[in-house]
């Protein structure tokens, strides 16, 4: 993990470099440029993973800073849950009826390959914390210690480190709204969860992200 961590860092720092370099042939080229604008923008992501072999919703929201069209920095987080189109059927395997539920967050870096250009590339970072909770997803089940009914029922849970590194083909549809095709690979430390695989969590992500502010 620490390894990945300073190759991901080093990836970064090269692509900033280069968008430092295009945004300043940019001043070079144009006879009337503007001075340097920052800006801001908030966003929300819907996508799908999967997740211990089941078919995972994943949403998600940031907040972040601009600075000169080449690099982005702020918070953000996801949500996610597997197994929700699940049926619950009596003759179903123990097994089918727990659904894993959880969420992530933390600082994003996100640097910015060619910003003022119509379709362009970002390269956004997330390192951060989260956790993760199995549970029971059994319309026929009963809480016996609680003497009623009780669907979603929790029965183990953790907490992880997480670092998704993710690539987002954009599109500047107007100077305050941007639409994202991404993809990202999620990486966890181990999941002590009962009768859960400890890379559980680790996989790609697919989706779309939309964003709103300043963005010109």
């Amino acid at each position: 993990m620490k390894q990945l961590s300073i190759i991901l860092v080093l990836v970064l720092g090269a692509i900033y470099a280069k968008a430092q370099e295009e945004y300043r042939d940019d001043q070079v080229q144009t006879l009337f440029s503007k001075q340097p604008n920052n800006g801001w923008y908030g966003a929300f992501s819907m996508g799908y993973s999967e997740i211990d072999g089941r078919d995972a919703l994943i949403t998600g929201a940031r907040g972040m800073f601009v600075f000169d069209q080449t690099l982005a920095i702020g918070l953000g987080g996801y949500g996610f849950v597997n197994n929700l189109d699940y049926h619950n059927n009596i003759y179903d395997s123990p097994d089918r009826r727990f659904m894993l539920a959880g969420g992530y967050g933390g600082l994003i870096v996100e640097p910015i390959l060619g910003g003022r250009k119509a379709v362009h590339l970002s390269f956004p970072l997330l390192i951060g914390m989260g956790g993760v909770a199995l549970l029971e997803n059994d319309r026929w089940g009963w809480d016996w210690d609680m003497d009623r009914y009780h669907p979603g029922h929790e029965v183990d849970n953790d907490v992880f480190f997480v670092l998704e590194p993710s690539v987002e083909l954009e599109f500047n549809l107007t100077r305050w709204f941007r639409a994202a095709a991404y993809a990202s690979y999620r990486f966890t430390s181990d999941i002590e969860i009962y009768q859960t695989e400890a890379d559980v969590l680790d996989g790609f992500n697919f989706g779309m992200t939309f964003k709103f502010g300043k963005l010109n």
